[in-house]
């Protein structure tokens, strides 16, 4: 399976391509004590630039790694995956944010049980798991400096929780079954370079202008670990488990691992933003206001699922994991793993936030105004042909509209029965057609593509947002009195709906929509020439009206 050549014994180590699993096998080939074979779903291995350039790419070549592909609910692809190792890291787990209890239980349940048995069928001598501290939480009560004698709740926040916990019950119970050592590492709030997750979805929600919040008072603390202290902490009990004395104290049993610096949540988030050259968090929300709505939210949820509704941010188990405490102890992984953070709080933090240049907010795409007025979302990369597309597609299916509701001189309901007609038609045949045909392929539509997933729910609700503050904001500055060009760019606006008004509903339609996509486009590409047309107007006409007063202001005085 593996490249001959190098010393050492080998490890496994399961979702190897995985955020913190990277740091981990780098860590145990730096180390120089072990020959490392990365364990992953996709058929083969695809290092990125770093990863080529760095200590992977080098172990590959020199057969120091291995690469094996093994989906942990195939027993006999983890046996070849396990075999010869003297130890397996199982870090493998499921997207934790998808509400698939399926999904979750066939990886970490059904899997680690796979894993298990190819441990013991491979003689491998110590397993390590990745377990998770929400195994521990319940999702509505705050957890404080809380220890390993925390009973699991009655019942979990989340079925990825619930399983992650069965699956750790399992490796626990076959501590000792034919010599097979066990241990859990339960790493709190993982970051650092290579995140996925955290930091694009931080840089992403302040580009919405959504980072400003605060949810609840402010002060709830939790314990975040910094990825090189995570993988730490999986070496401390493996070299732990292989001592005897070390083996006594360890085996089957569980480990919090954290960097040991518990900071309010908000203020961890606000160094992060602010590091990236954001805006912090600022206003707080209580969570007596947002938890009605996010009943509301989870309400619709469990009503609409069934006809495919993503699954919603905004849930009352998500405010409780925003506002409440999630502080563990270490000290039982302190005294008995001999564990110590090896990268501190501050520096975890510098070292992140130097990791994301092309997330800085002075490296981001300026947005044109015209954007911002129709929201920054779909509506704008329509309008503007940004998704051309998309654009295209709206285009054709407004000149249908056009024909069917105008050109016909049919009723408006004889049109739209046509209309929907015509598209269950199209369906209809789309849907009986062959993949191939005559050689090109055919792109079926899938069900889910009619589907308003939460993403799409959440653009569209900021693009009606956005717009909505946009306007407020050209109300607020004419209020001043002080700002001509815009006066001028609203007196236009209004003049050219006036004039569209004044139309019928047929002509209307066929000056407007062209009109619609062609200004916006227009603007946005000659912004500054406009603006600044527009601007030398304002002046001439200030210029204007000051001596015109200044003038009735003589005859007045003579």
């Amino acid at each position: 399976m593996e490249a001959a050549g190098g010393g050492g014994r080998w490890c496994v180590v399961t979702g190897g391509r995985g955020f913190a699993a990277r740091h981990l096998v780098a860590m145990l080939l730096r180390s120089g004590e072990w020959r490392v074979r990365v364990a992953d779903l996709p058929p083969s291995i695809v290092l990125d630039r770093d990863e080529e350039e760095g200590i992977l790419g080098a172990a590959l070549r020199e057969g120091r790694a291995a690469y094996a592909s093994a989906d942990l609910r195939d027993k006999a692809q983890v046996a070849r995956a396990f075999e010869g190792a003297e130890v397996v890291f199982h870090m493998a787990a499921p997207d934790s944010s998808i509400n698939n209890f399926h999904l979750h239980y066939s990886v970490n349940v059904e899997g680690t049980k796979n894993v298990i048995d190819a441990c013991i069928r491979c003689k491998v001598k110590r397993l390590i798991y990745t377990s998770s501290p929400s195994v521990v939480f319940d999702g509505i009560h705050g957890i404080f400096n809380a220890d390993e004698s925390t009973p699991y709740p009655d019942k979990f926040n989340d079925s990825y929780s619930e399983t992650k916990a069965d699956a750790e019950k399992l490796v626990m119970r076959a501590n000792g079954r034919d010599g097979l050592l066990t241990c859990c590492i339960r790493p709190s709030s993982i970051f650092g370079p290579g995140d996925k997750l955290l930091v694009p979805s931080l840089a992403a929600a302040a580009r919405a202008g959504k980072s400003k919040y605060i949810i609840g008072d402010g002060s709830n603390h939790y314990d975040f670990t910094y990825v090189e202290n995570v993988a730490y902490g999986h070496v401390c009990a493996e070299k732990t488990l292989s001592s005897e004395d070390g083996a006594k104290r360890a085996a089957g049993k569980t480990y919090f691992i954290t960097n040991m610096e518990p900071i309010k949540f908000w203020e961890f988030m606000s160094l992060i933003l602010g590091g990236l050259g954001y805006e912090r968090p600022s206003i707080k929300i209580p969570v007596s206001v947002m938890m009605p709505v996010a009943h509301v939210v989870e309400w619709t949820y469990k009503t609409f699922s069934r006809y495919g509704m993503g699954v919603p941010q905004l849930t009352p188990s998500r405010i409780r994991l925003l506002s409440c405490n999630r502080t563990f102890s270490c000290s039982r992984a302190k005294d008995e793993l001999g564990y110590e953070p090896i990268v501190s709080l501050k520096d975890g933090l510098k070292r992140t936030i130097e990791s994301y240049p092309h997330l800085q907010a002075q490296n981001q795409r300026s947005i044109s105004k015209a954007s911002v007025f129709l929201g920054n979302g779909n509506l704008a990369k329509t309008v503007l042909w940004e998704d051309k597309k998309q654009t295209m597609t709206v285009l054709l299916l407004l000149a249908v509209i056009y024909y069917h509701l105008f050109t016909c001189g049919y009723t408006f309901i004889t049109a739209m029965s046509k209309l929907f007609s015509l598209t269950a038609l199209f369906l209809f045949i789309h849907g009986m057609l062959p993949t191939n045909v005559f050689g090109h392929r055919i792109e079926k539509l899938e069900p889910t593509n009619f589907h308003l997933s939460q993403v799409e729910a959440h653009h569209i609700a900021h693009s009606v947002s956005s717009t909505w503050n946009s306007l407020v904001g050209v109300l607020k500055s004419l209020c001043r009195g002080n700002d001509w060009p815009l006066f001028f760019k609203v007196a236009f606006s209004l003049l050219v709906v006036s004039i569209l008004s004044s139309m019928s509903s047929q002509s209307a339609f066929k000056i407007g929509i062209p009109l619609v996509f062609i200004g916006f486009k227009a603007y946005e590409k000659w912004e500054d020439t406009i603006d600044s047309l527009v601007g030398d107007a304002c002046s001439v006409v200030l210029r204007f009206g000051p001596s015109q007063k200044s003038s009735r202001h003589k005859h007045a005085d003579n």
